[in-house]
């Protein structure tokens, strides 16, 4: 049965469900490495939160569990058979794991449904139990049917799964991928930013449900018990509903005073039994901890209360003044004792009393801000961080606008240095990038195959300003049978006889970007050279055959 992912309700909560999981059995993560993956939510590339979001999720994967990785699209563009087991399936293989997805490029296609294959015939699934977990954020692009080859695979399995994570999808595009788990018996999760794709990782990769164990004795009920903390913000101001989690961690003590060996952690309004000694007992709520030693003495009860010199900060970073709160803003706050937290958009925790170094990146922008917070305050306010958007295209032609996401929009600073060069600001790959940027004069830099053109624009605060990058281009595709190497040139010398390269290939076949003019091809085939003359026309694709 197809399952679609409710709202998330935090990570945290997610990981403490059962990591019993799949223990003992083997499984296979399949990584969308495509191109796509640079296109970005909330400002942050797809690929960057899959990345953090896995190697959240393979922190709490039994050592047991025998885990591998497999990838496609990660190192040629256009290439239907980039695909590759990157990590075999084995116990304890999580650093592997979110090592290779760190170095992992994105630039290719999307063959998931061969890909699914490879990794169910890795794990040999028509002999062995087997789960393939498939990331993707895209929809087969390889002239293959996901729905045929999971009733393939179900049928010829011995007991064989696939589930979907289908990350940042539309509805329609998540019912084409949705049967491979439907037809396996898998789960369809549907994720739309970092929480509900870590959330949805656990779910398919760390808590899959598991048979309920039969229910332990209930011990006899304590009579009574022997501590009951409390905690309050301030001499004067107690913890109230909306302040957050009160955790008390109790550890024993050292000969010395120092915590010793940790006993347990509890919430809220706990109240206990601990055996009769001497304990230290620290009080929590998010960034502000204090401690103290207790003892425990036995037909007493213990009532230490804890002081914590905290206050409540509640921030709401905006693009502009009277703009919507930005989800995708960093907000970084440095406070007393050295600490040091991010959040992303609005964020409301509890931080010891003393000067917050709050700094908010929006995009390309950045403010900073000194914050006082006494203890049993609340403070509560907005951060503007005055951007405005410039929406990016480039066009090989006026009207004729370049559709590959694998093309390279930069942006830099208008003012050049005193070298004629610029500061860069921020940068992308995908054909319809949106940049959060300062007010201010810059240069779109757009880049294709050998194509290079700029364009500069000015942005205003609260403003969207669409920019397009006229590349004045063509393609070429050159076919030439028993090539060992392809160049191409400007077809014009300088003075010195030299001329200007426009790329390579070692292969038969090589396809590129150029700006309209003309070139010369040369083709070696083994000791001889072959130069061709070709002429490429803005707005026009261009073939040769090279015999």
């Amino acid at each position: 049965m197809r399952k679609f992912l409710r709202p998330a309700l935090g990570a945290l909560a997610a990981l403490t469900i059962s990591t019993a999981a799949i223990a003992a059995d083997k499984a296979i993560i399949v990584l969308d490495a495509s191109g796509s993956m640079w296109g970005q939510i909330q400002g942050r590339p797809k690929l960057e939160i899959a990345r953090e979001a896995l190697k959240t999720v393979l922190q709490s994967v039994p050592d047991s569990l025998e885990l591998g990785l497999m990838a496609y699209g990660h190192r040629e563009k256009g290439n239907c058979s980039d695909i590759e087991l990157i990590v075999p399936p084995g116990p304890g293989t999580a650093a592997a794991i979110g090592a290779a997805a760190d170095k992992m490029k994105f630039l290719g296609s999307t063959p998931l449904s061969a890909a699914v294959r490879q990794a169910a015939e890795a794990l040999k699934y028509g002999e062995e139990k087997a789960t393939v977990i498939l990331i993707t954020d895209g929809i087969e692009t390889c002239n293959a049917d996901p729905c045929a080859l999971a009733s393939e695979l179900e049928q010829n399995g011995i007991d064989f799964t696939a589930h979907v994570v289908g990350f940042g999808l539309s509805e329609d595009e998540g019912k084409q991928v949705a049967c491979l788990a439907d037809n396996t018996g898998g789960k369809y999760l549907a994720a739309e930013d970092a929480d509900e794709l870590e959330d949805a990782l656990t779910e398919v990769v760390v808590a899959e449900p598991q048979p309920q164990p039969e229910p332990k004795p209930q011990p006899e009920p304590v009579a009574e018990f022997n501590i009951i903390p409390s905690t309050a913000l301030s001499e004067t101001r107690p913890v109230q509903t909306g302040d957050g989690d009160v955790v008390y961690v109790v550890y024993k003590i050292n000969p010395d005073g120092s915590r010793g060996e940790y006993v347990s952690t509890d919430y809220n309004d706990w109240k206990g039994n601990l055996e009769p000694g001497d304990y230290i007992i620290t009080s929590r709520i998010d960034h502000a901890e204090v401690e103290q030693k207790v003892t425990i003495e036995a037909g007493k009860v213990a009532k230490p209360h804890y002081v914590l010199n905290a206050g409540k900060l509640i921030l709401r970073p905006r693009p502009s003044e009277g703009g919507d709160i930005a989800d995708g803003a960093a907000v970084n706050i440095k406070y007393p004792g050295d600490g040091d937290t991010t959040y992303y958009g609005q964020m409301k925790a509890i931080f010891p009393e003393g000067n917050l170094n709050v700094n908010v990146k929006l995009g390309a922008a950045e403010v900073t801000e000194v914050i006082p917070l006494k203890a049993g305050e609340t403070v509560e306010k907005d951060i503007v961080v005055g951007v405005g958007r410039a929406a990016v295209t480039a066009s090989y032609v006026p009207g004729m606008n370049v559709e590959d996401d694998g093309m390279f929009i930069e942006i830099l600073k208008a003012k050049k240095a005193i070298d004629g060069s610029r500061e860069g600001v921020t940068y992308a790959y995908s054909a319809t990038p949106e940049f959060d940027l300062p007010a201010g004069d810059f240069v779109a830099r757009a880049k294709i195959g050998e194509a290079v053109a700029e364009a500069p624009f000015s942005v205003k605060v609260a403003e969207r300003v669409e920019v397009n990058v006229l590349l004045n281009a063509g393609v070429l595709f050159i076919s030439a049978p028993g090539a060992n190497f392809i160049e191409v040139f400007g077809a014009k010398k300088d003075i010195q006889g030299n001329r200007q390269g426009f790329g390579y290939a070692y292969n038969t076949e090589h396809q590129t970007t150029l700006p309209a003019g003309d070139y010369a091809v040369v083709v070696t085939r083994g000791e001889a050279k072959t130069e061709t003359p070709v002429k490429v026309t803005a707005g026009e694709r261009t073939e040769i055959a090279v015999p």
